[in-house]
């Protein structure tokens, strides 16, 4: 029989007793049941997974507290505790009014406007062979990424809405913008009122000027509860897309119109840019001043949250070798009173 050279035997008892050892200073440790994925690789195992994803979540969530949002100029944020929200206080504008004998109470509609949270989410796959390589600094920026898109969700939502302002139902089932929301007075009677015009944003001439921008600023300052009483509303924000910001500009900041005239609106409003408006010629003129509301609103149920999937025995890590990263939320937008707002088309 062949034997073994005592060399060979030297080093194959010296190896068991490596494996067998506790844990010594300086020296590489055997991960029993694991294997040491190449030479200069990482070594795969929970440990090193934990250690992974967090440092992405710590990348992410640096990310999304850093990044700053425009949802704040134009709308409020309201905590939502279960699958959705009833806004029957929505149904009514409160407003002080003289007592003269018993109160008038404001009674709300329960079950007149609900809203149901929505599911958010961005997903990014790691390849086990990246962790495997030690090529891992190519998921911090995607990180990065994760963290900048869950900390837009709030100017996501606020855009959806503005968006679909002229076709999307508020709380009285018209519209947002429409030419006829319904306002019922003491007696009952019903009249129409509308914040939605359709004249193009212009700083052409004084006429063009009134006929537009001024047109909104009367109107909202103009609307009235439903007894009648002023709601003593002065619009303070016009939000425009890019194509439209150098008339905004010169009807909010310039001391002239185009045709040299003095302007009488410098002043009366700041000009809010937004690129996420997908039409290039609405424009809208909210009222940001009112602590208790605001034009737009966001219901959230839960904020933007990292999450992992790092299980080795999951089946996308069987089939396709991926782990995953991300972040979840559940969260929908709401119209507030559109007594705050007036928009146009443009067209």
């Amino acid at each position: 029989m062949k034997r073994f050279p005592k060399f060979a035997l030297l080093v194959g008892m010296a190896v068991m007793a490596l494996a067998a050892a506790p844990a010594v200073a300086g020296l590489p440790q055997i991960d029993h049941g694991l294997a040491v994925i190449g030479i200069g690789g990482m070594l795969v195992n929970k440990s090193a997974l934990d250690s992974i994803f967090t440092g992405l979540k710590t990348i992410f969530n640096n990310t999304l507290k850093a990044q700053p949002g425009a949802w704040q100029a134009t709308a409020m944020e309201v905590p939502s505790t279960g699958a959705g929200e009833d806004y029957a206080w929505l149904s009514r504008f409160p407003k002080m009014r003289k007592w003269v004998g018993e109160k008038f109470i404001k009674v709300l509609e329960a079950g007149k406007f609900y809203k149901k949270n929505e599911d958010w989410e961005t997903t990014i796959a790691v390849d086990r062979n990246d962790i495997e390589d030690d090529r891992l600094g190519i998921y911090n920026t995607q990180a990065m990424g994760a963290g900048e898109s869950a900390g837009e969700l709030r100017d996501i939502i606020v855009d959806d809405l503005k968006n679909g302002a002229f076709a999307n139902l508020c709380m009285d089932g018209q519209f947002f913008y429409d030419t006829d929301h319904p306002l019922k007075n003491s007696d009952g009677v019903t009249t129409s009122v509308s914040n939605k015009l359709t004249a193009a944003l212009s700083a052409a001439t004084l006429a063009a000027a009134s006929a537009s921008y001024g047109a909104a600023r009367q109107a909202i300052m103009g609307f009235t509860d439903s007894e009648g009483m002023a709601l003593r509303l002065i619009p303070d924000t016009l939000e425009v897309p890019p194509a439209l910001e150098a008339v905004a500009r010169i009807l909010c900041e310039a001391d002239k119109l185009q045709d040299n005239s003095p302007n009488p609106y410098k002043g009366t409003a700041k000009v809010l840019v937004n690129p996420a408006l997908t039409s290039a010629t609405a424009w809208m003129l909210h009222v940001t001043s009112k602590q208790s509301i605001k034009p737009f609103i966001i219901q959230m149920r839960k904020a933007p949250t990292f999450v992992s999937q790092t299980d080795m025995a999951s089946e996308d890590v069987f089939n396709k070798r991926e782990y995953k990263f991300g972040a979840e939320a559940r969260a929908t937008g709401v119209y507030g009173f559109w007594q705050l707002s007036c928009g146009s088309t443009g067209v």
